[in-house]
């Protein structure tokens, strides 16, 4: 099984995988691909609970996500993203949320979308042994202030980023998520950490990659720019599903061997 520790350990040495998953059957099918990572991202807003954003996200919908990832997942490290105002208002409540995904759904570690508002609870969660993954880029539970841009374009914008990865590594985050920043930024942030870095929308030269499940499986409207479609798992959902209703609406469905006659009770009416 692998560990907080393990992953720590990979920095500049071997490629992290790390993928979203938000129900059991998904999780199932991550771990036994022997992805590092399982994220239980609040990005099941947009891609499974309908909502138009991560924002709706609540605890107790992250807290019941990540139990089923938790029970079907036997290797990975389970991650749960801690969703929108879960953390930040008040520290001892922060700690309480973050807590109960340990306690309750069986994560192995938390994942924060970092600010300077974090630094110091990324420290008490390490104190209290609470395993902390830091992210930083763009944080989409800052959309309403950021959009969906790129994040870190400017000097003194990739300067804050790396100054901030740098706090929270030493705050004691055991790894760090770098969303939609240049590829140079990625690369100098990742030259200057010793816990390891984790790209999506980052390049090439992080120490891992992650992605929404839904983009790797083709299960949706449209892939960002930055991920790549690996299957086309909506087709195949597509004609299953439409080959149920013809078989219905012919009558082939049910054929005799999909059903069960008792004999003596032929004769019931």
């Amino acid at each position: 099984m692998t560990t907080v520790r393990d992953v720590r350990s990979m920095a500049g040495r071997d490629p992290i995988t790390m993928l979203t998953a938000y129900d059991a059957p998904t999780a199932a099918l991550v771990d036994a691909a022997g992805v590092d990572l399982i994220l239980v991202g609040d990005s099941m807003g947009n891609a499974t609970l309908g909502y138009d954003s991560t924002l709706p996200v609540t605890v107790d919908e992250m807290k019941s996500r990540t139990a089923a990832v938790s029970r079907a997942t036997n290797d990975a490290v389970v991650v749960a993203d801690m969703p929108f105002l879960s953390i930040g208002v008040d520290e001892a409540q922060s700690i309480e949320h973050c807590g109960r995904m340990l306690k309750e759904a069986d994560a192995d570690a938390v994942k924060l979308e970092c600010g300077p508002h974090t630094v110091e609870l990324t420290k008490r969660l390490a104190q209290l042994g609470i395993p902390v993954m830091a992210h930083l880029g763009l944080t989409p539970q800052q959309v309403k202030q950021t959009g969906y841009l790129r994040q870190g374009t400017s000097k003194e914008e990739a300067q804050e980023i790396l100054d901030l990865a740098r706090a929270h590594e030493e705050a004691g985050a055991f790894s760090l998520v770098l969303e939609h920043v240049p590829a140079n930024l990625a690369a100098q942030v990742t030259d200057a950490l010793t816990i390891p870095t984790i790209g999506i929308g980052a390049g090439g030269d992080c120490d891992g990659q992650v992605l929404v499940v839904n983009d790797v499986l083709g299960l949706g409207e449209r892939v960002p720019p930055f991920a790549k479609q690996f299957g086309d798992v909506q087709s195949a959902m597509e004609e299953a599903i439409d080959g149920y209703v013809d078989a219905v609406e012919s009558g082939e469905f049910p054929a005799d061997e999909h059903s069960h006659v008792e004999a003596d009770l032929d004769e019931l009416y």
